[in-house]
């Protein structure tokens, strides 16, 4: 099986689930990001990492209500290693830095906090609270940590009801030509 065939079973068999308390499904809400990092000019593999950014909620099955998060599911870890065995690390680190991202934002950014949406506030306190300024200090030592940024930004920016994107499958050539296998 192709990696593009593992990822439409993937988002065929939860895609189109909601997207933990947000007005967007899963697979709407990947294809919104990839849409804001193709505006933002982002190369073709962090415009792959803000698609595939959440794949680890789909392959370890959170729950899809909120309110039964009791903890943080470690969804970046989980995804940044499904994404590791299949991308090279200009997609998978992105991947799994993109919720320290949030973190280090919140740290750095005084304007950051009223961009989050209530479910991210929720998840928020379950990953952590924002950085101490320690931890923003290691964040920017993290190789990828700029990209995560931008994954983060069009992340909080996928969560737009009926917003008309490219579709999974328009990722394809991209998904391909940056695949390791």
């Amino acid at each position: 099986m192709s990696v593009m065939d593992e990822i439409v079973a993937l988002y065929a068999d939860r895609g189109n689930e909601a997207y933990f308390g947000e007005c967007v499904s899963i697979v709407e809400h990947g294809l919104q990001a990839a849409h804001f990092a193709r505006e933002a000019g982002a190369s073709p593999a962090l415009i792959v990492a803000a698609l595939l950014h959440d794949v680890g909620h789909l392959v370890a099955n959170a729950p899809n209500d909120l309110g039964e998060w009791t903890s943080d599911a470690h969804h970046e870890r989980v995804g940044g290693r499904w994404l590791a065995e299949r991308f090279p690390a200009e997609v998978s680190e992105p991947v799994r830095l993109h919720v320290p991202a949030k973190r280090y934002l919140l740290a750095t950014d005084p304007d950051y906090l009223a961009k989050l949406s209530p479910a991210s506030l929720v998840t928020l306190k379950l990953q952590g609270g924002p950085m101490s300024l320690g931890e923003a200090a290691r964040f920017e030592d993290e190789r990828f940590h700029r990209e995560a940024v931008l994954v983060r930004r069009c992340d909080d920016e996928g969560k737009v009801a009926g917003l008309a994107t490219a579709g999974l499958l328009d990722y394809r050539d991209a998904i391909e030509a940056l695949s390791l296998r």
